[in-house]
């Protein structure tokens, strides 16, 4: 069951420098993880963003650019996904369907090379149940109200507000900027990876984050135990909050966005598919839509849990 709210994601690393940012809607749920859980349908719930060419299967770069973006920006063929959040009532998970869902690419200036061909990122701990888990020093994980009130001082900041939000609830996730050598889950072919703990790694390419938001009913200010739930964990943490991307990118556009020089000023990244943000032109959907599923109780079931 779907309920809409307000909500927003993205990805980010490093200080505020140089930046581009490209708005994506959501256009699929289903229990897969071509990272992870390649050809299998027995992951938790996700959420996709991006390039409708994504299945079970781990995709490549060119079999991305072959779909439709979901996003804003023609030339961002990329796939990210996250676990799907839901607001729990007795035994009822209406899923919550995100306002907004952006990807920030930061420092943008300091990038020495673009994003290789199959280049894919894993984010955050998909098994966090504490804030140890969660190595924020690294992913910058954190969930607040981002018109107040502030409770982040109080609590784990790994885990969902603790108090009601006046407007919306909102995370952060960073990605590590090391490119490493790893072997395809697909192939035994060496393909790019950033899953690495490294910030700053020498020939980083832009780094990226996701933020999140949605809006909720109770008394303000009144302290309670949060009714959503990830689809990673239990009801009341967002410990588990993590993110997946697999490269995308046009090369030209990837070149243009290498060009920022400024540290402070957003930037525009155009390409031969059209201007940053002149958004997309067809609809994204579900590119194998009999298979799998896009319903909680349902997902738990292929995994082989109970409700």
């Amino acid at each position: 069951m779907r309920q809409q709210s307000l909500f927003s994601a993205a990805f980010m690393a490093g200080i505020v420098s140089a930046y581009t940012d490209i708005r994506h809607k959501r256009f699929m749920l289903k229990n897969i993880d071509p990272i992870v859980f390649p050809g299998e349908y027995i992951s938790h719930m996700h959420s996709f963003y991006g390039s409708d060419a994504v299945t079970k299967d781990m995709p490549t770069t060119e079999e991305l650019q072959k779909g439709c973006p979901s996003g804003e920006n023609p030339n961002d063929l990329s796939v990210y996904w996250t676990p799907t959040l839901y607001v729990v009532k007795n035994d009822e998970y209406h899923e919550v369907n995100p306002m907004m869902f952006s990807t920030y690419y930061e420092n943008i200036d300091k990038a020495e090379i673009p994003f290789p061909k199959d280049f894919f990122a894993v984010a955050g701990n998909a098994t966090a149940k504490t804030q140890a888990d969660v190595d924020e020093n690294i992913n910058g994980l954190t969930w607040w109200c981002d018109a107040g009130p502030e409770d982040r001082q109080t609590r784990d900041r790994g885990t969902f507000p603790r108090v009601t939000c006046a407007a919306h609830i909102q995370a952060i996730l960073r990605f590590p900027t090391a490119s490493i050598r790893a072997t395809s889950p697909r192939t035994d072919t060496p393909r790019r990876t950033a899953e690495m703990p490294c910030q700053h790694e020498a020939h980083a390419s832009a780094p990226l984050l996701h933020p999140i938001r949605r809006s909720k009913s109770h008394p303000r200010g009144l302290e309670w135990t949060s009714p959503l739930k990830l689809a990673c964990g239990p009801v009341g943490d967002g410990y588990c909050m993590h993110g997946d991307f697999v490269n995308g990118w046009f090369d030209d556009a990837q070149q243009n966005l290498l060009k920022a020089t400024d540290r402070r000023n957003w930037m525009r990244i155009d390409g031969a598919k059209g201007q940053g943000k002149a958004g997309s032109a067809c609809q994204a959907k579900d590119a194998d839509p009999e298979n799998g599923t896009g319903d909680y109780k349902k997902s738990l079931d292929m995994m082989g849990m109970s409700s």
